[in-house]
C-alpha cells in the first residue's frame, strides 16, 4: 500500500489505517477470534496504522491491540488516545491534568505491550484542564522517550494553535467523509498552515456509505449508532437518496460503494489518512484495496455536488455528545 507522512514527524504510515473501537462492544459484541484475524489481516494486506484509545472497552482495546501485534511492533505504528474513560456503571467521563497525563501514559504503555506510543492523542479536551496544561504534559512523555509524536481529536483552530504553540502537534483525528465535510474550511486550513496531518475517523460515515444500512433493523439491539440522529429510520429513509450516486460510481469501476467513499476522502489530499474501522478480515480486505482506486475530475465533482457540507438529515452525533466537540 502506499504511504503517507504523518505531519512534520518521522512517522511513515499505510494511505489507510485501521479503526479498532469496534473490536471492544460499541457496534454489538464482537468475536475476539474474528478480531484477532481482522488485525493480523490488516498486517497482511499493508495496513501500518493502527488506531486504539484508552476508552474504548476500559483499556480491553489496548490490550487485544498490542498482544495481537506485538510480533509486528517493528513493523507497525501504533496510535491510542487519552483523556477519556469510562465509567463505572455506563457512561464516559473527562479527565486530563498532568498527574492523569503521566498515570496512563504508563497503563497503555503496559496494556500495548510497548516500550513506546507512536502517536498519542487527546481523546477530547478536559473541560476542568486547560489544553496548554494537558499538552505540555504529555509533551514531557515525549521527552522521556515515551512517545513519539502528539495528537488532538475533535478541536476548533484555536484550541490547535494554543497546543501547537506548547509542543508540536502531529495530527488532528476527526470525523470526516462525504456525509461529514466539517473539518473543511478554517479547521484543514489550519493543519495545513501548521503541517498537521488529518486523520479521518468513521470516514465511511459509521458503515452508512457502504450502502448496507437501511433501517436500524439492519443494526443490533445493543449497536450504539442506533442513539445517533442520523441511524433514526426516517433519517435513514431520507439519507438513502444519497447514496445512488456513490453506487452508480462504484458499478462504473467495479468496486464497492465503501472504496468509493474511502477514494474520495483520500483524493482531498495527501496529508490526510482516513482510519475506517472493522473487526472482520473481509472488510479491512476490501477497505485496504481502496487505497489503490483514483477518482477522475468528473467523479469527484459529481460527488462533491452530491454531498454538499451540512446534506445529511439528523446530527451526526447524540445532542448530549455535541459539548465535547470542536473545544
Amino acid at each position: 500500500m502506499q504511504t503517507r507522512r504523518l505531519g512534520k514527524s518521522d512517522l511513515e504510515v499505510s494511505a489507510i489505517g485501521l479503526g479498532c473501537m469496534s473490536m471492544t462492544p460499541f457496534y454489538g459484541v464482537p468475536d475476539d477470534a474474528e478480531v484477532v484475524a481482522t488485525l493480523r489481516r490488516a498486517v497482511e494486506v499493508g495496513v501500518t496504522l493502527f488506531d486504539t484509545a484508552l476508552y474504548y472497552g476500559d483499556g480491553r482495546n489496548e490490550e487485544i491491540v498490542g498482544s495481537t501485534l506485538r510480533e509486528f511492533r517493528s513493523d507497525i505504528t501504533l496510535a491510542t488516545k487519552v483523556g477519556v474513560y469510562a465509567k463505572h456503571g455506563g457512561g464516559s467521563g473527562h479527565r486530563a491534568d498532568p498527574e492523569y497525563i503521566k498515570q496512563c501514559c504508563d497503563a497503555s504503555l503496559h496494556r500495548l505491550r510497548s516500550d513506546v506510543i507512536d502517536l498519542w492523542y487527546l481523546h477530547r479536551v478536559d473541560p476542568d484542564t486547560p489544553v496548554e496544561d494537558t499538552v505540555g504534559a504529555m509533551g514531557r512523555c515525549v521527552e522521556a522517550g515515551k512517545v513519539r509524536a502528539l495528537g488532538l481529536c475533535e478541536v476548533k483552530p484555536e484550541t490547535l494553535r494554543r497546543a501547537h504553540d506548547i509542543y508540536p502537534i502531529t495530527a488532528l483525528q476527526s470525523e470526516y467523509s462525504l456525509w461529514t465535510r466539517d473539518p473543511e474550511g478554517e479547521v484543514l486550513e489550519t493543519c495545513r498552515e501548521l503541517g498537521i496531518s488529518l486523520v479521518p475517523y468513521s470516514p465511511l460515515g459509521r458503515g452508512f456509505l457502504t450502502g448496507t444500512i437501511k433501517s436500524q433493523a439492519d443494526l443490533p439491539d445493543d449497536d450504539r449508532r442506533t442513539i445517533f440522529p442520523r441511524f433514526s429510520d426516517e433519517n435513514l429513509a431520507s439519507n438513502q437518496a444519497l447514496l445512488q450516486t456513490v453506487k452508480d460510481i462504484a458499478t462504473s469501476k467495479d468496486c464497492s460503494p465503501g472504496q468509493v467513499a474511502l477514494a474520495w476522502v483520500l483524493a482531498q489530499g495527501d496529508d490526510i489518512v482516513p482510519i475506517p474501522g472493522t473487526r472482520r478480515p473481509r472488510y479491512v480486505e476490501e477497505n485496504a484495496a481502496a487505497a489503490s482506486i483514483s477518482l477522475d475530475p468528473t467523479e469527484l465533482e459529481t460527488l462533491n455536488m452530491t454531498f454538499p457540507k451540512d446534506v445529511a438529515a439528523g446530527n451526526r452525533v447524540p445532542d448530549g455528545h455535541l459539548p465535547y466537540l470542536n473545544q
